[in-house]
């Protein structure tokens, strides 16, 4: 009997690659998927650096506080990310399953953990840990930018709830220290 990979024992075991196939028939040929691609593409950096320079800008000295911890987390969560992508090397739901489609390029090779998941909810958090106004919008946002992962075939959703856990980790362990 040959030995499956770790990673392939557990998508197995946990099933999570039907919800990726599911989603994958769901998605195709509707305007939904132009509707993730563009949120999933929001995702990619931009609105975050867009919004640290516009607290920074707009918020005088509060703001560059605000836009500063922004950044510092933003590096310490790209650098946890890429250890963890380098470290359990988990193939994307595209590249294991068939029938699940990539419905848009991904940034790098590996699935465990969202990278953009992990960011929206790191800047998310802290954004609104400075400015609550910003929750309404911040919230869905993360939100929806989550969802897309696992709906355009990039990521499992444990890829996406355990980005979740880190991103509120760092957000909330460094709102204790900075605030």
């Amino acid at each position: 009997m040959m030995r499956m990979p770790g990673w392939r024992r557990f998508e197995v075991v946990s099933g999570e690659w039907r919800i990726c196939l599911a989603c994958t028939r769901w998605i195709a040929g509707t305007a939904v998927l132009h509707l993730f691609r563009g949120i999933s593409r929001i995702g990619d950096g931009m609105v975050w650096y867009a919004l640290m320079f516009g607290i920074a800008a707009l918020g005088g000295s509060q703001g560059r506080q605000a836009a500063l911890h922004m950044a510092l987390v933003g590096i310490l969560a790209a650098t946890l990310y890429r250890l963890l992508k380098r470290w359990t090397r988990r193939p994307r739901p595209f590249r294991s399953h068939e029938g699940i489609v990539a419905h848009i390029a991904p940034l790098d090779e590996y699935s465990f953990p969202s990278g953009h998941t992990l960011h929206a909810v790191s800047f998310s958090l802290v954004a609104i840990a400075w400015y609550p106004s910003l929750l309404p919008v911040l919230l869905p946002l993360s939100l929806l930018i989550a969802i897309s992962r696992v709906v355009l075939g990039l990521h499992y959703p444990s890829d996406v709830i355990v980005a979740m856990l880190i991103g509120t980790t760092l957000a909330e362990g460094s709102i204790a220290i900075m605030l």
